[in-house]
C-alpha cells in the first residue's frame, strides 16, 4: 500500500479520550431520543388536526426539517440565530436543539402513521366510554401506534447516533471531533479514523440487527401459526435471502 507503515498505537494511547468522545456521542444521542420521542406525539396529533391551520403549521415545520439537510440546521442554529435573537448557544446546546427539531419531524410522521392504523371503533368506543382525548391517546392510541411503528422508531434512533458525527463542525467534542484532532496531530488519519468506524459499527450493527429481528417477528405474528424464520447468525450470512411471508 504505497509504502505504509500502519501505526496502531495512537489509537491504544488515544483510547481514553476517544473513550471521553464516544461518551459526549452516547449523551447527546439519549437526550435527543428522549426529546423527540416526547415532543413528536404533539406535532403528530397536530398534524391530524381538523383545523386547516394548525394542520398546515405542523406540516410546513415537518417538511423543512425533513426537506434540507442537517448539517445545514445544525449551521443555522449555532451561526444563524445568535445573530438573529442575540443569544450565544453553546455548541452542545445547538447540537441538541437542531438534531431534536430534525429527528422530531421524522418521528411524528412515523407516529402520525400509527395513529391512522389504530381501528376507528376502538377510538369510538372510547368516546362512549366518555375518555378524554388525552386519555384516548394516551391508553389505546399511543401504546398500538408504538408498537407497530417501533422498527420505524428503532431505526431513525440508529440513524441520529451515526448523525451525531455532523455535530464536530459546530466544536462539540464527540468521538468525530477527537477522532479528528488525534488524527490531525499525529498525522495518522487512517488508523484514528478506522478506530472511529469500527465504534460507530459495534454500536450501530447490533442496534440494526436487534430492529431486523423486531420487525421480522411482527410480520410473523400478524399472519396465523407463521413459520420460525432462520437464526439470526444465518441472516448475518452473505448472500442470505430472507423470505417474506404471503
Amino acid at each position: 500500500m504505497n509504502g505504509y507503515t500502519f501505526d496502531w498505537s495512537i489509537v491504544l494511547d488515544s483510547a481514553p479520550d476517544i473513550g471521553r468522545g464516544l461518551l459526549v456521542t452516547v449523551e447527546l444521542t439519549v437526550v435527543v431520543i428522549v426529546a423527540s420521542m416526547l415532543l413528536a406525539v404533539p406535532v403528530a396529533l397536530l398534524r391530524m388536526s381538523e383545523i386547516d391551520v394548525v394542520r398546515w403549521l405542523a406540516q410546513g415545520y415537518i417538511e423543512i426539517f425533513r426537506c434540507t439537510p442537517v448539517l445545514v440546521q445544525l449551521f443555522w442554529i449555532f451561526y444563524a440565530m445568535p445573530a438573529l435573537t442575540g443569544v450565544t448557544l453553546s455548541g452542545f446546546a445547538s447540537a441538541f436543539i437542531a438534531l431534536t427539531a430534525n429527528v422530531t419531524a421524522f418521528m411524528a410522521e412515523a407516529y402520525r402513521s400509527g395513529f391512522q392504523s389504530v381501528p376507528v371503533e376502538q377510538v369510538e368506543a372510547a368516546k362512549m366510554l366518555r375518555l378524554t382525548r388525552f386519555q384516548q391517546v394516551r391508553y389505546i392510541i399511543l401504546p398500538q401506534a408504538l408498537r407497530q411503528q417501533l422498527p420505524v422508531i428503532l431505526s431513525l434512533n440508529i440513524g441520529l447516533f451515526k448523525e451525531t458525527a455532523l455535530v464536530s463542525t459546530i466544536a462539540v467534542t464527540d468521538l468525530m471531533y477527537v477522532s479528528n484532532t488525534i488524527a490531525a496531530q499525529s498525522y495518522r488519519s487512517l488508523e484514528v479514523l478506522t478506530a472511529a468506524a469500527v465504534v460507530y459499527f459495534v454500536i450501530a450493527f447490533p442496534a440494526s440487527l436487534i430492529t431486523s429481528t423486531i420487525e421480522r417477528r411482527m410480520m410473523n405474528a400478524s399472519g396465523p401459526s407463521a413459520p420460525t424464520g432462520p437464526s439470526l447468525l444465518t441472516r448475518m450470512l452473505p448472500g442470505t435471502r430472507v423470505k417474506v411471508p404471503a
